[in-house]
Parts: C-alpha cells; sequence; structure tokens
C-alpha cells in the first residue's frame, strides 16, 4: 500500500479541520463565509486526491465548483452518491451567504459547517482504508 499523495491530502486536511474545531470550541469569531470557503476548499482537494489515486477518471477542472467534483467521482462509481447531500449543503451555506441570506442558514452555521465538514472526512477517510488506500489510524 503506497498512496503518499493521498495519505498527504487526508493528513494535512485532518489538521486544518482540526484547527477549524478548536477555533470554535474556543469561540474565536472567524467569518461564516471564510469558513465554508475553507470546508468547501478540503472537501473538493479530499475529492480530486481520491479521483487521482483511482486514476480511472480524468481530474474536474481545476475551476470546478465542489458539486462539479462530486460529479466526476460518482460518474466513476455511483456509490460515492451517499455524500452528495453532505456537500449541496456546504454548497447551499455558501449560496445563502452569496445571496445576503444569512437569515435562511440553520442555527448555528458554524459549527453545522465544520460538523459536516469532519463527518465528510470521515466517511471518505473510512472508506479509503476499507480500499486499502490509506493506513488505519
Amino acid at each position: 500500500m503506497n498512496h503518499p499523495l493521498l495519505q498527504h491530502t487526508f493528513d494535512q486536511a485532518d489538521q486544518q479541520i482540526g484547527a477549524m474545531e478548536i477555533a470554535l470550541a474556543s469561540a474565536q469569531d472567524t467569518p461564516l463565509a471564510e469558513t465554508v470557503e475553507q470546508a468547501t476548499r478540503i472537501v473538493r482537494q479530499l475529492i480530486t486526491a481520491y479521483i487521482a489515486d483511482v486514476g480511472e477518471a480524468s481530474q474536474p477542472a481545476d475551476d470546478a465548483d465542489l458539486l462539479e467534483c462530486l460529479r466526476v467521482l460518482v460518474k466513476g462509481d455511483p456509490s460515492w452518491n451517499t455524500i452528495r447531500d453532505n456537500c449541496r449543503e456546504l454548497v447551499y451555506y455558501h449560496n445563502c451567504l452569496q445571496m445576503d441570506r444569512a437569515d435562511a442558514l440553520p442555527a448555528h452555521p458554524q459549527k453545522m459547517t465544520v460538523r459536516t465538514l469532519r463527518h465528510l472526512f470521515l466517511f471518505m477517510k473510512s472508506r479509503c482504508m476499507r480500499e486499502s488506500r490509506l493506513e488505519m489510524s
């Protein structure tokens, strides 16, 4: 089992998510838009790293949004549709903020963003571990 780029991507994501969780727990005032943007970027990186590791599908365009990246992933393996709603939740938060509709967000949107991100990370990591792409940790 030798998947150094995938391992590195997941290790970095775990550290970044951990830092977001610490900031959230210590009540640091990070703007919601920044939190949503970072969460979306991390999930996009995990998806593209997985696609590259599998090597069967072409990579999404560099400017592809999260849902476009997910479509490439799902096209290669429809079972990945499992995470579609979580990815769509992040996109929904982004769209609400873009349209100046923070009132349409759920209660505690920063917590929800970070929890959704952690959930996506753990789901993807456990799947990679089952596929022997990542080491058990």
